[in-house]
């Protein structure tokens, strides 16, 4: 249990960390957010916990596959904000675009024999 709790601390951690740099330099904010921390830490808390590096890899090639359809959101809020909707509700468009954007690409890799 202390150890998820660690794990819980460290991440919510990070994530302050990046928005009280993005509150000071949004630049330096992007920067720290684009680096996948919560994919190396995931991929560091699997190892530690299973010791199992093909799960690692696997999960590792999974996030690769599944970053391009995450790519909406950044494409669409801005697009969204642009047209004067609402903060919240341009943000949940978004996200809502962007999980029906990873339905349609977990279907299409499943086709081609990728399994996630």
């Amino acid at each position: 249990m202390t150890y998820n709790i660690i794990k819980v601390l460290i991440s919510a951690i990070l994530i302050a960390l990046i928005s009280e740099v993005a509150k000071r330099s949004t630049f330096f904010g992007a920067i720290l957010a684009s680096i996948p921390l919560v994919s190396v830490m995931a991929m560091i808390w699997l190892y530690i916990d299973t010791h199992d590096s093909v799960q690692v890899v696997q999960l590792s090639r999974s996030i690769f596959w599944l970053v391009l359809p995450s790519l909406v959101l950044f494409i669409t809020f801005p697009l969204l904000i642009r047209l004067q909707l609402p903060f919240y509700t341009a943000l949940g468009m978004a996200v809502i675009l962007m999980v029906i954007t990873y339905f349609i690409a977990i279907n299409i890799l499943e086709k081609f024999g990728f399994n996630l």
